[in-house]
């Protein structure tokens, strides 16, 4: 279940309150299940995945992926598995953890673990949102943002592109003002 936190320390779980709180921005979460497949289940629960592995899991859920072509012209997919044991993960988050935009939607699958995304919105105010398996979220292409995992440092996602060249960060030099950060 994701849940949204302000910075005045309110929280919120239930889908139609994030929605409205997110309304400005036109972040869209939804909830996709990843089905009851028990070789699907198999993978997930896996910390670390092999090329192979991670193209089964993306084939069992390639029925979202044929949607998003059709209705969206999404083009690609892949997946993106991290965990503790990875070398140098921190190095390899740190360029989405300032404030940043992307010339193209950010669209994020949530298969296992969880992330958070941080969001400035409109009006200058940050929340974060804990995103968690079967959410799926799609982040509006200039939409200031930045991302982080929780502690557990560990997150499957498949990501959804029109093109991946609109996916480089342009960082703002925005502060995050947002305490979670130092919670996780």
């Amino acid at each position: 279940m994701a849940i949204l936190r302000l910075e005045s320390g309110t929280t919120y779980t239930q889908l139609e309150d994030i929605s409205r709180e997110l309304a400005s921005l036109n972040v869209q979460l939804n909830y996709w299940s990843v089905g009851d497949n028990p070789e699907l289940r198999k993978l997930l629960a896996q910390e670390a995945l092999n090329e192979d592995e991670k193209e089964q899991v993306l084939q069992a859920l390639d029925g979202y992926f044929e949607r998003l072509k059709q209705n969206a012209g999404y083009q690609s997919r892949d997946l993106i598995v991290l965990h503790p044991n990875i070398p140098n993960l921190d190095a390899l988050l740190a360029k989405f953890e300032s404030c940043h935009t992307h010339a193209d939607d950010e669209v994020r699958y949530i298969i296992d673990g969880e992330g958070v995304f941080g969001f400035v919105r409109p009006d200058g105010s940050q929340v974060e949102l804990t995103i968690q398996p079967e959410e799926y979220i799609n982040v509006p292409a200039g939409t200031e943002h930045w991302f982080h995992l929780s502690d557990r440092k560990r997150i499957k996602a498949v990501r959804y592109f029109v093109t991946t060249e609109g996916w480089v960060p342009e960082y703002t030099g925005t502060s995050i003002r947002f305490p979670a950060l130092a919670m996780g």
